[in-house]
């Protein structure tokens, strides 16, 4: 709903302004595919991976843990002695605890931490839109995706801003 709102105040900003200034120079950019195919976002999606490798790792022990003592609760519990059975499921209690706690914080780092990139990286696109406007003299430049329609007079300076941010 809120692109079609979007588009609609795009093309009725546009519908005035170009009466008034029949001269304004219109190009579009497809963020989203230069977003996708940077070698910037490769990098990022590498280095997150190494940052957060360790982490992903003990989390994947600890939940291969719980699941061998459930299984040893599952098969041995109905002939262990009920201290013996009370002590392992209070332990699994809190060790399922204490594993829903660290995957939520990892969650959420990790989550943080990829959008804190992106932002980056969709800020680094912005500058380079910026400035490639100006150097070409462009007055308007629409992310692609926003256009429902564009003649093919119009400028797509997409390929221009890829070649620029590698």
């Amino acid at each position: 709903m809120n692109k079609w709102i979007y588009m609609l105040s795009a093309i009725v900003w546009i519908t005035q302004v170009l009466p008034a200034n029949a001269a304004n120079k219109i190009a579009i950019v497809n963020v989203s595919s230069v977003f996708q195919n940077s070698s910037q976002r490769a990098k990022v999606i590498k280095q997150l991976e190494h940052e957060f490798k360790e982490r992903a790792n003990d989390l994947e022990n600890m939940e291969n843990e719980l699941q061998l003592q459930m299984q040893t609760l599952q098969r041995d519990g109905n002939t262990m002695k009920t201290e013996e059975r009370n002590k392992l499921e209070k332990s699994l209690i809190s060790q399922r605890e204490i594993f829903t706690n660290k995957a939520k914080e990892f969650q959420k780092d990790n989550h943080s931490r990829q959008t804190e990139e992106r932002d980056k990286i969709l800020n680094t696109i912005h500058n380079l839109v910026t400035n490639i406007a100006k150097q070409e003299n462009y007055d308007i430049v629409i992310d692609s995706n926003a256009v429902v329609y564009n003649n093919s007079y119009i400028a797509d300076i997409t390929n221009s801003v890829m070649k620029k941010i590698g």
